[in-house]
């Protein structure tokens, strides 16, 4: 495919990066962004002929726009974690989309397909669309968990999706992943109790742009009592992931315990202040 090149963010990832490798067959500008893995990671990165990096890891935008900084072949990049797919629909749109794509587009949104217990969790998944597909030069991230993509143009939507395998590595690897997360959104959550970040609740249901409308919603949510209760009714009754069946359920139940894990971790941080 011509015009694209592709960003992989890893981190002992030697379970996973075969299979996203093999999905970007069709790429001949493939870069493995990795944080100094202590597995088979580089071998197979550098195995497959992919151009293969390494940086210390200081934060996931930081690191994120460090990727952006990589020297690519082609003007646009699409960005990956190594436990996703690009679908063959998706491949193709974007190989389409990108030979026409109007000079104020800056990115294109696109649909995550979250999988577990062997099925799509088509109602329950929380934040289904993702900015992945970025004019070179025109993004940056910013938050440094959970980031938000802040875009120089217009984003606009595709219609084909790209698949994610969160749980690939099995629920204990979920868990390790979000202890580190909830402690980082704890973090994010009294900075902006403090007035260090700037939040405003009318811009989380006005503001036009995605992002910076779900930045606010994300803090205005945080102000909220009763967090993880609230997330599993968002999730299982109003998004309807009771349809799910079995995985909606413990999907649900799982998005409201890492909720509560950042409420005690917020609640011990200001005890011990």
């Amino acid at each position: 495919m011509t015009g694209i090149s592709v960003l992989v963010l890893t981190k002992n990832e030697e379970q996973d990066l075969p299979g996203c490798l093999e999905s970007l067959s069709w790429c001949d500008d493939v870069h493995v962004l990795d944080s100094y893995s202590t597995d088979g990671t580089e071998q197979i990165a550098v195995t497959r002929g992919v151009n293969f990096h390494r940086r210390v890891f200081d934060g996931y935008a930081s690191q994120r726009n460090a990727g952006l900084e990589l020297p690519f072949k082609h003007p646009w990049v699409f960005v990956l974690d190594a436990d996703e797919r690009p679908t063959t629909e998706l491949i193709a749109e974007m190989n389409v989309i990108v030979q026409r794509a109007p000079q104020d587009v800056g990115a294109y949104r696109i649909r995550r397909r979250d999988f577990f217990m062997g099925r799509w969790l088509r109602h329950v998944q929380a934040s289904p669309y993702y900015v992945r597909l970025l004019r070179v030069g025109r993004a940056r991230y910013e938050r440094e968990v959970n980031e938000v993509v802040r875009v120089n143009g217009e984003i606009v939507d595709l219609s084909a999706p790209f698949d994610h395998f969160p749980f690939s590595k099995g629920i204990h690897h979920w868990f390790e992943k979000h202890n580190v997360y909830s402690t980082m959104e704890a973090a994010e959550v009294l900075r902006t109790r403090a007035g260090e970040v700037p939040f405003s609740p009318v811009k989380a249901l006005t503001a036009k742009d995605f992002n910076e409308r779900r930045f606010h919603q994300k803090e205005l949510f945080y102000r909220l009592p009763a967090r993880p209760l609230i997330k599993f009714m968002i999730l299982y009754i109003l998004k309807r992931g009771f349809l799910d069946g079995r995985a909606g359920y413990a999907y649900a139940r799982l998005q409201a315990v890492y909720e509560y894990m950042i409420v005690l971790k917020t609640r011990e941080v200001e005890v011990r202040s």
